[in-house]
């Protein structure tokens, strides 16, 4: 059954086989997803943790600054190749990224994920996907190797990509600093999947994948901030200002949220795409401006429980 569930799962990054085991997610309207490749199983023993972060408990959206986090420009994946000085320079803009916001339950801040958080944001991505294609716990442990796989293949394309990871710490809440949710960026070509989702986004542009939010934290903004934080790095790092990302056609809490962030819809999947066993998308795209404002009455409180 596992074999047959994890090659299900390479057939596509949208593959929506229902595997014939309990399933133990009682899917709502609007759950997450992952746009990405399938990431892999590994046979380890399922564990669920709390997604905690760890921050000083000093931490606010008020005094966050890069300083208060290790330095990811030395680590081992580094010397697996010679980075150009422009790389090196975005590389630093990546890590001085941080994006704050103040919402109305709490403080959220955006910044690129850590070696450290890895773990955490591989078990958020690994549950969202398992929720999305209703599948039962007992594969979760699997999709976590192969979401962990991912991120580091990912990681190591940086500063081309970047994962993004979101932290959420509730107003006058006992829980200090959670994971809110993540989010992926290819910048260029060089950042790009190697077997983008159909229909296919250019390889050189910006493209934003892979968000979702924690199932606990939903219908707070987060989801709104997260496109928001995407879109002003993105403004940043490249010239390019047509971003591009994909949202499933039956997922319509998000494809509101993207239209009124000035998203429209390109191309859609033809309906031969069911024979693959994948859900038909919408490729969007959006210009951005020089500077990239968002109304905060556009904000979508709903959109952010499925997001691609």
């Amino acid at each position: 059954m596992a074999a047959a569930a994890a090659a299900a799962l390479k057939l596509s990054p949208y593959s929506d086989l229902q595997p014939q085991c309990q399933r133990e997610f009682k899917p709502t309207k609007g759950q997450p997803f992952i746009s990405s490749p399938a990431p892999l199983l590994s046979p380890r023993k399922l564990r669920r943790y709390s997604y905690k972060c760890c921050l000083p408990p000093s931490s606010s959206t008020s005094s966050i600054t890069p300083k208060q986090y290790l330095s990811f420009l030395d680590e081992s994946f580094r010397g697996s190749r010679v980075l150009t000085n422009e790389e090196l320079e975005k590389l630093k803009a990546l890590e001085a990224f941080v994006y704050p916001q103040q919402l109305e339950s709490g403080s959220l801040w955006v910044r690129v994920m850590r070696t450290e958080e890895m773990d955490v944001t591989v078990g958020l991505l690994a549950l969202s996907f398992a929720e999305s294609m209703f599948m039962s716990l007992q594969y979760e442990a699997l999709l976590r190797f192969f979401v962990k796989q991912y991120l580091m293949e990912r990681r190591a394309l940086m500063p081309h990509a970047v994962t993004l990871v979101g932290f959420y710490r509730e107003e006058g809440g006992k829980r200090g600093e959670e994971l809110a949710g993540t989010v992926e960026i290819c910048f260029d070509k060089r950042g790009a999947n190697a077997s983008p989702p159909t229909p296919t986004a250019p390889k050189n542009s910006p493209y934003i994948c892979n968000m979702t939010v924690t199932k606990e934290l939903r219908r707070r903004g987060i989801g709104w901030h997260l496109l928001k934080a995407s879109e002003e790095l993105i403004s940043r790092m490249t010239s390019s200002k047509e971003v591009y990302l994909h949202c499933r056609m039956i997922d319509e809490a998000p494809f509101n949220m993207y239209i009124k962030a000035g998203y429209n819809v390109i191309q859609t999947d033809s309906i031969f795409i069911l024979l693959t066993l994948q859900r038909r998308k919408h490729l969007m795209c959006k210009k951005l401006p020089v500077s990239s404002s968002f109304s905060e009455s556009d904000m979508s409180e709903s959109g952010e429980e499925l997001l691609s």
